[in-house]
């Protein structure tokens, strides 16, 4: 495993370990979701701009972290019953 990787291994954990019901139960907020819908929206017909390209992609990171985070809650969750 790289040093890069093994860094992002280690903080899925951390965040998976502090309160696995917690990030279980986390939804992004509706402005949130509103955005990614904007953005996705404007990417489907072709007006994205450079920057908000960007934002849309630190979304898709974020959402990726996110998934990796709670299927590590869950495995704690599951080992702890």
């Amino acid at each position: 495993m790289s040093v890069p990787q093994k860094c992002y291994d280690d903080i899925v954990g951390l965040f998976a370990r502090t309160s696995s019901a917690e990030v279980l139960a986390f939804r992004p907020s509706v402005e949130s979701k509103e955005r990614v819908r904007y953005l996705l929206e404007r990417n489907a017909s072709g007006e994205l701009s450079e920057d908000e390209a960007a934002e849309l992609e630190r979304f898709g990171e974020l959402e990726h972290l996110m998934q990796l985070v709670k299927a590590r809650a869950q495995a704690y969750m599951e080992h702890r019953s």
